[in-house]
């Protein structure tokens, strides 16, 4: 008998993760079996995977950083069972960029989670599923940890973003390189890399990128120049993209390899999750991998 490997992450929707993948069984029959896995206590993904038959199924449940860290562990095992994603988070930008809704029944995702892209940051490689933040949405995403980390309920972080543009988070220089091609910034608020639309809980900083673009490229999306007052003007346009159209404040390149590099260390966030002191990253396409390894190959033959 084939069974439902229900993966999910207890500390997601502010500690109740356990709670809502347990709606999960709403959509499946009773002669379904399903298993319940934490993802905390996966210690060997390998392993995990050698267990399961060709019919087998494997559910993530959890918001998108959940997802950010089942694909990254899963992304070189080959696995050729049925993956689907059921959102229990609370941004849900990857199923929102699917203009799926959170109440529906798990999304099959085996073809939005091939060939993603990769982010460098310190030295280490990850896969993205949404976007890569670096400036005030990394700052959003450290301060909500240190809220969460101190059992703060509710954690808004459109508040903690007006706060910081306000009072707390300073711009950055930045020099970034797309192809090649090397730009200046001044005051740069956000620098985020994305793969998909959405970002943030809603956040729409490069509209126009498309999860089927990821082979061709993603897009990188900056405001600068401005003073606190203007860019709290401009950011509720975000919401809807239309902070595209501020022209002198706000620049979109798309590209194969963009480099982001800041004057001073700031938090940056991965699909939600938090990497700190962090002074740049870079982001290839996963063709870009494969290039490279055919042309070693044609080399060395």
């Amino acid at each position: 008998m084939s069974k439902v490997y229900a993966i999910f992450n207890p500390l997601s929707a502010n500690n109740l993760g356990e709670e809502k993948a347990n709606e999960l069984i709403k959509f499946y029959s009773s002669d379904e079996m399903i298993e319940f896995v934490d993802i905390t206590e996966i210690k060997d993904y390998k392993e995990f995977v050698a267990q399961l038959t060709t019919s087998d199924k494997l559910v993530v449940c959890g918001g998108d950083g959940t997802l950010n860290r089942f694909v990254n562990e899963i992304y070189d095992l080959n696995i050729t069972n049925d993956i689907y994603y059921f959102a229990t988070g609370t941004g849900n930008d990857f199923l929102r960029d699917l203009e799926k809704k959170d109440d529906l029944s798990p999304v099959k995702i085996n073809e939005y989670i091939t060939d993603l892209p990769i982010v460098t940051v310190k030295g280490k490689d990850y896969r993205f599923i949404n976007g890569v933040g670096f400036g005030i949405d990394g700052y959003c995403c450290e301060v909500g940890d240190r809220l969460r980390s101190q059992n703060a309920p509710n954690i808004n972080y459109t508040s903690i973003a007006i706060k910081g543009l306000l009072f707390h988070y300073k711009p950055t220089n930045a020099v970034v390189t797309v192809d090649g091609v090397k730009h200046e910034f001044k005051k740069v608020w956000i620098a985020p890399t994305m793969v998909g639309r959405f970002y943030g809980g809603g956040m729409l900083p490069a509209p126009k990128q498309r999860r089927e673009d990821r082979l061709d490229h993603v897009s990188l999306s900056l405001m600068y120049g401005a003073g606190k007052i203007k860019t709290l003007m401009i950011f509720p346009s975000l919401f809807k993209g239309e902070h595209i159209k501020k022209t002198k404040n706000t620049a979109v390149f798309e590209g194969k390899n963009i480099t982001v590099e800041f004057d001073r260390p700031v938090a940056l966030q991965i699909d939600g999750e938090t990497i700190l002191d962090v002074t740049s990253y870079s982001v290839r396409l996963a063709k870009t991998d494969k290039n490279d390894v055919k042309e070693e190959a044609c080399a060395e033959a």
